[in-house]
C-alpha cells in the first residue's frame, strides 16, 4: 500500500502522481521506495501504454526532505551511497521504463524534482509553473539534475539556473522558449486534461514501436 504515491489507470494511460501535498511534494525515504515499486507496476502492466507523472497540491515536485532524510540517518546514508555510485533509482529513467513517459508540471519544481522533468520523454507544464534549483544556495553543488537539463536545453540557460540558486525562478514560458518542454497548458486547470488526452494520442501507436523509439531517442541522446 502506498502512503506517498498515488498509482491510477485511466483507460490505456497510467498515472503516477507524487502526494505529499503539506511539503512540495518532497521525497523521503519512504516515497522514493514507493517511487521504484510505482514506476516498475505500471511498466510492467499490459493494459498501460503510456505513463503520466504530475504532483498532488499546488507543487509538482520539490526534491529531498532534507529535514525528514536528516533524522533518518540510515535513509539519508543509504541515498547518498547511491548517489555517490550512480545507482539512484526513482525516475523512469533510473529504472529503465520502457513506456513513454510525460511529465505534466503542475507547481514548482526545485532540485531533485529536475530530475523527474530531466528524464521523462515529454514535458508539459502548466503556466503557472516555475523551475529552480537551491542547490548552490543550501552549500551543494548542482550536479546530476542540471547536467541531465543540459541534454533539452542550452547550456548558459542551465549555468544560470545551477549558479542563481533559490534566488531566481525560471518560468514555464521561458522554459517552453527553451526546449525543456513542449507546451504550457492555460488555464492550469485544464492540465490533467491535456496530459490525459496526449497519452491517449500516443497510445494509439503499437506498444512495440513506441517502445522501440524510445529507446533509440535516447540511446541518441546518450551518444552526443
Amino acid at each position: 500500500m502506498s502512503e506517498h504515491v498515488i498509482v491510477e489507470r485511466r483507460g490505456p494511460v497510467g498515472w503516477l502522481v507524487f502526494d505529499r501535498p503539506d511539503v512540495g511534494n518532497a521525497m523521503n525515504a519512504r516515497m522514493m521506495d514507493e517511487l521504484e515499486v510505482a514506476w516498475l507496476g505500471l511498466d510492467a502492466d499490459p493494459a498501460v501504454r503510456v505513463i503520466v507523472n504530475t504532483g498532488n497540491g499546488s507543487a509538482f515536485q520539490t526534491g529531498l526532505d532534507v529535514a525528514q532524510l536528516s533524522r533518518d540517518r540510515d535513509a539519508l546514508r543509504e541515498h547518498s551511497r547511491r548517489t555517490r555510485d550512480f545507482e539512484l533509482r526513482f525516475t523512469a529513467w533510473h529504472l529503465g521504463v520502457t513506456k513513454p513517459v510525460i511529465a505534466a508540471v503542475n507547481g514548482v519544481c526545485a532540485g531533485a524534482g529536475l530530475h523527474f522533468v530531466a528524464d521523462a520523454d515529454i514535458v508539459i507544464a502548466s503556466c503557472d509553473a516555475t523551475f529552480l534549483d537551491p542547490h548552490v544556495s543550501v552549500g551543494q553543488v548542482s550536479a546530476f539534475e542540471t547536467i541531465a537539463l543540459v541534454r533539452k536545453s542550452p547550456m548558459e540557460a542551465i549555468a544560470r539556473m545551477a549558479l542563481t540558486g533559490r534566488h531566481e525562478r525560471m518560468t514555464a514560458t521561458r522554459a517552453h522558449q527553451l526546449g525543456i518542454l513542449s507546451q504550457v497548458v492555460d488555464p492550469p486547470a485544464r492540465l490533467h486534461e491535456v496530459a490525459q488526452a496526449l497519452g491517449e494520442t500516443i497510445a494509439r501507436n503499437s506498444p512495440e514501436v513506441l517502445q522501440h523509439t524510445k529507446q533509440l531517442l535516447w540511446r541518441a541522446l546518450a551518444s552526443t
